[in-house]
């Protein structure tokens, strides 16, 4: 009896093929679970923009959205850069070269309860930082640098990033050092200022800006007519 076996050929094609769609899918999941807040990061090698997971993590993303609107992040800094697996904020208690005021350290040193779910860790995940109690997480957080499907269900994710992979990669080739179980940058990557906005305001004013054009060359229109009919 002959055996049968695929051609290698064809077999390469089909599994690229394969991991173009599930790639495809899983990005459109994340994207459907986005919600219309933006914030931005504005590091010494670029900006890094990331929308919330409300929907999946309630508590976390108003904490961490807190924070950013108290300007917490500001002087705050990537304490670890690990190639292909994450790039870690830093706690912002003991991060920020600027001191903080009673409002920010209050909220800063809250803990939020591990919001854990079905999202997997892939590249541009944001994912809380914790100790080993699950609901330890205070403002530390990773961007994914890669598919981490042993973090799966044990830390919380609550966003993705949507703008600034390219700033990402430049961050993965600087050099670094080892520290126990942490890669850690050389030199500091700050984030020098931070800003927030909602996408749903921005198309509200785009709508607002088209719908006055429209209004303007219509009573241009009508002023043409009245001029015309009734001289």
């Amino acid at each position: 009896m002959k055996k049968s076996f695929l051609n290698p050929i064809f077999f390469t094609f089909f599994l690229s093929i394969s991991c173009f769609f599930s790639t495809m899918f899983a990005e459109s999941t994340q994207d459907s679970l986005l919600g219309s807040a933006r914030v931005v990061f504005q590091t010494n090698y670029g900006d890094i923009e990331f929308g919330f997971y409300p929907s999946v993590a309630p508590q976390t993303v108003e904490h961490i959205y807190k924070l950013v609107r108290l300007g917490c992040y500001n002087t705050n800094h990537f304490f670890r850069v690990d190639k292909g697996f994450v790039a870690q904020v830093a706690d912002v208690a003991g991060g920020r070269t600027a001191p903080m005021n009673e409002e920010q350290r209050k909220e800063a040193e809250k803990t939020i309860k591990g919001e854990f779910s079905d999202v997997k860790h892939v590249r541009g995940i944001l994912s809380m930082g914790r100790y080993s109690d699950p609901d330890s997480a205070q403002s530390s957080f990773s961007m994914l640098l890669g598919d981490a499907p042993h973090l799966d269900h044990e830390y919380a994710i609550f966003g993705k990033v949507t703008k600034g992979d390219e700033t990402l990669k430049k961050l993965e080739e600087l050099p670094t050092r080892r520290e126990g179980i942490f890669v850690m940058p050389t030199e500091r990557i700050t984030i020098l200022s931070t800003y927030y906005y909602d996408t749903e305001m921005e198309t509200c004013q785009q709508d607002k800006s088209i719908l006055k054009r429209r209004l303007a060359a219509s009573a241009v229109e009508i002023e043409r007519q009245r001029m015309k009919c009734f001289p």
